[in-house]
């Protein structure tokens, strides 16, 4: 019988049955494998002309210089070298594939980390846009709260933006709250009426420090940017204001409610003006003998007894990276 028709039978295909009746040959290790030479495309650089190439990069007047741009300024002086994309592989093959251009290089800000254990130590401030009658019509909200406590010790509102009213605004705030030499730190991001001479002459006479954000990063004024949401996302917030004293008369009563009675999550669901006058400690307390009186009329209720919560011991802008045991905890 023929192999093509035992294989029918058998269902077995014959390159299967070829591959078992041939020997199996014993393959050479890696090493001893001959190893054939690579064929050298005819249109490579040879290695002077590699070399070229890399010098011409490193010359002064192209050194600063994308290669897009050296290789069109080459062609205009009638020389051609290779293509973009060769001296591109020659720069990497180098480990020199990186910005070439002299570009201006931002300078590194230091980031702002801000600790505050009580009332009065560290405060935030900011600028936000009320919308006017007409469109392009804007009011400038100055807004100073207290980082601790989350009360707003001091604001105003203007038709346009003003170093001066601002340096005023932060001086009535220090002296209605009785701040003294080197007790306070003011942060802020880095607007013109923050970083103006008027400002920084004015902190200076008050002995407060300044604080700055880093460039484009919100995350560095995180309490201001909270109020002013709470402050836009309330119900009766309008798309616009009648007028200058129409939105004035609105922040007097949004402002009055949010300092004596919100309820802030951060400060154990207090209002910001009892925790900035420190009473938050008597409220809580009288919490607690509530919560105690309500677990001994029916434990059965409760898994546990009830706590009233706490203020917190230390609020941060920034709390600095803490490395232990190969762990990186970030802090709030």
């Amino acid at each position: 019988m023929g192999a093509q028709v035992a294989c029918r039978v058998l269902a077995l295909s014959r390159a299967t049955f070829y591959r078992i009746k041939r020997p199996k040959q014993k393959c050479l290790p890696a090493t001893d494998t001959p190893k054939r030479p690579r064929r050298k495309d005819p249109r490579a650089l040879s290695s002077q002309e590699r070399q070229d190439v890399i010098d011409l990069l490193h010359t002064e007047r192209f050194m600063d210089l994308a290669v897009p741009q050296i290789y069109f300024k080459l062609l205009d002086t009638g020389r051609y070298l290779c293509s973009i994309r060769t001296m591109y592989r020659i720069l990497d093959a180098e480990g020199e594939l990186k910005e070439r251009r002299a570009v201006r290089r931002h300078p590194i800000y230091q980031r702002p980390e801000l600790l505050a254990c009580g009332p009065n130590e560290v405060w935030s401030w900011d600028i936000t846009f009320l919308k006017g009658p007409n469109p392009g019509e804007k009011y400038r909200l100055y807004v100073i709260i207290d980082i601790y406590s989350r009360c707003v010790v001091g604001w105003t509102l203007s038709r346009t933006e003003n170093s001066d009213l601002a340096a005023h605004l932060i001086e009535e705030s220090c002296r209605k709250q009785g701040i003294n030499q080197a007790q306070l730190t003011l942060h802020s991001d880095r607007g013109s009426s923050m970083t103006s001479k008027t400002m920084a002459g004015m902190l200076s006479d008050l002995g407060v420090d300044r604080s700055l954000n880093r460039p484009y990063c919100s995350n560095d004024n995180p309490y201001s940017e909270s109020q002013f949401r709470t402050l836009k996302y309330r119900p009766d917030f309008p798309e616009r204001f009648g007028s200058l004293e129409d939105a004035r008369a609105f922040c007097r009563k949004f402002f009055a409610w949010y300092n004596h009675e919100h309820y802030h999550s951060g400060i154990a669901w207090l209002p910001p003006a009892v925790v900035h006058a420190g009473e938050g400690e008597t409220v809580l307390a009288q919490r607690a003998e509530a919560l105690k009186s309500a677990w001994q009329a029916h434990p059965e209720r409760f898994s546990r007894q009830p706590q009233p919560g706490h203020l917190p011991e230390a609020v941060w802008i920034n709390r600095p990276f803490k490395r232990s045991d190969n762990e990186l905890n970030y802090g709030n």
